[in-house]
């Protein structure tokens, strides 16, 4: 009987699949499972497996494009048993015929991207983890995923073999394919098929099964390759098998032409001179993070009648403060005494004073809220993140401490949920650590406020009709005008800069 092999369906999107290499010829004996062919898609690269065990009756070449559903070859099973192997040796037999170990359940699980957040509708791979073909095992994480917000772990669905379908840097919607594992069981196989004793040592690494994918670039890899104008021939490959990597190829130098045999020629035209002003360029593909933050600022400027006030903060109390309390403080909270504790606290009591500050705009109301749930500003690696401080104005200093670091730890290690980074009423930024002066922050929609800090500078000041030197910082607040009125907005950073000039206040709250 002859078994049709078709082209599967593997994704929504996909209509047609290009037939890039067969790895067995017409005729030959192929046992059910093993890979016969690789498929590439516009989107992947899939692998092919034998449905059956029989002879090969190959229907489409290399290089033929088919839509799903089209007929790729036939398997003859009658003919199994004239054109399989010969008789099999005692140790081949054992290996053939494991009583231990992983086997195969024929059953392969689906992941789709999930749900990881109410505004996300699409995500980016960041990395995967594991390499096609790898074993994964159940809630093993095998890729990074990026959305607009966050970066996420993906980890495995099942135990068994991992089959990636959406490549590195691929855009996918919520719900869409992103992988398939074959599901095994018996726990993981060996880590590599084990070499017979004594017998053509060189030749079992060459021969058998996993050749097909020694020196085979993975799609992400080979078009790093074409760019950089490499031979793919010419880069080992780390992967499973031998196979060219992502970082293979980028880690990849284009090999400079050897020069030619050591003539009489003086060591004067051997190294080409430096030309100053090189003019060299390069580009990278925009985050899904960095794409969303360009967006949502130009939408903000667009959209909000923003302005900028502003005013100077004499440092000099808190600094005296901090100098004589901070050792005290750090022994007994176990935390340092930082200059955002102070602002915070000041912002959550000025916010009280002028409830407008710290009001959103939805529809055609204003929306007040209670509390102050203040959004911190941090650098982190991958962008901009501005997690949430939770309840700020109940808070005590060192809880605002504890509660920045931790946030910003996660930040910087792309650890941080959505729910950290949603949901603020009002937004503290920091110039200052990189050394700015003074800025027009933008909001942080749909927040009507932000307060930027900057950097303290030592500056000769008016005092009592006396010039004395003392550490300023401007300080700006941008504001949403069709919320907050000049008054409100210019009163509400007076009243932090009284309590920040007199940290007392903030401790009586007056």
């Amino acid at each position: 009987m002859s078994l049709e092999i078709k082209i599967p369906a593997v994704g929504e999107s996909i209509t047609e699949v290009t037939i890039a290499q067969w790895f067995k010829k017409e005729g030959d004996f192929v046992e059910m499972d093993e890979v016969i062919c690789e498929l590439e898609s516009d989107k992947a690269t899939f692998e092919l497996n034998a449905e059956a065990s029989g002879v090969l009756h190959i229907k489409a070449e290399e290089g033929d494009t088919l839509e799903i559903g089209q007929l790729i070859c036939l398997i003859d099973t009658d003919a199994a048993g004239a054109n399989a192997p010969a008789e099999a040796t005692p140790a081949e037999v054992v290996a053939a015929t494991p009583s231990e170990g992983p086997k195969a359940t024929g059953e392969i699980h689906e992941m789709i991207v999930p749900t990881v957040g109410e505004s996300i509708t699409e995500v980016t791979i960041s990395a995967w983890l594991k390499e096609d073909g790898d074993y994964v095992e159940l809630d093993e994480v095998i890729a990074e995923v990026d959305s607009d917000k966050a970066t996420f772990e993906l980890p495995a669905e099942a135990n068994g073999i991992l089959r990636i379908v959406a490549q590195e840097d691929d855009t996918i919607e919520i719900g869409s394919l992103i992988c398939k594992i074959e599901v095994m069981e018996g726990g993981a196989p060996a880590a590599a098929t084990p070499a017979p004793q004594a017998s053509a040592p060189a030749a079992v690494p060459t021969s058998g099964n996993e050749t097909y994918a020694t020196g085979h670039a993975s799609p992400a890899a080979a078009k790093i390759l074409a760019e950089k104008g490499i031979d793919p021939a010419s880069v080992k490959g780390n992967g499973v098998d031998g196979r060219i990597t992502k970082e293979d190829a980028e880690k990849a130098q284009k090999s400079a032409p050897k020069p030619a045999a050591p003539s009489a020629q003086p060591a004067a035209e051997a190294p080409a001179p430096i030309v100053p002003g090189a003019r060299d360029e390069r580009r990278e593909k925009m985050s899904s993070l960095r794409k969303t933050v360009s967006r949502r600022l130009v939408s903000v400027k667009n959209e909000t009648a923003m302005l900028t006030t502003f005013n100077e903060v004499n440092m000099k109390p808190i600094m005296d403060l901090r100098k004589k309390y901070k050792e005290k403080f750090k022994e007994k909270y176990e935390v340092g005494l930082g200059f955002m504790s102070f602002f915070t606290k000041a912002v959550t009591m000025a916010a009280k004073e002028w409830p407008a500050v710290n009001a959103r705009i939805e529809g055609n109301e204003i929306v007040y809220s209670d509390f102050v749930d203040v959004s911190i500003a941090v650098s982190a690696p991958k962008g901009l993140m501005v997690p949430v401080i939770r309840n700020a104005e109940s808070m005590s200093f060192d809880q605002v401490e504890k509660e920045i670091i931790r946030l910003a730890m996660k930040a910087r290690d792309g650890k941080l949920s959505i729910d950290e980074m949603t949901g603020g009423t009002f937004t503290i930024t920091n110039g200052g650590i990189f050394g700015s002066m003074l800025s027009t922050p933008i909001i942080n929609a749909p927040q009507s406020a932000i307060l930027g800090m900057h950097n303290i500078v030592e500056r000769p000041m008016a005092v009592n009709g006396e010039v004395k030197i003392l550490p300023i910082m401007y300080v700006a607040l941008s504001y949403d005008h069709r919320i907050i009125d000049g008054r409100e907005s210019v009163s509400f950073l007076v009243r932090v800069k009284e309590l920040l000039e007199d940290p007392t206040r903030l401790l009586l709250g007056v």
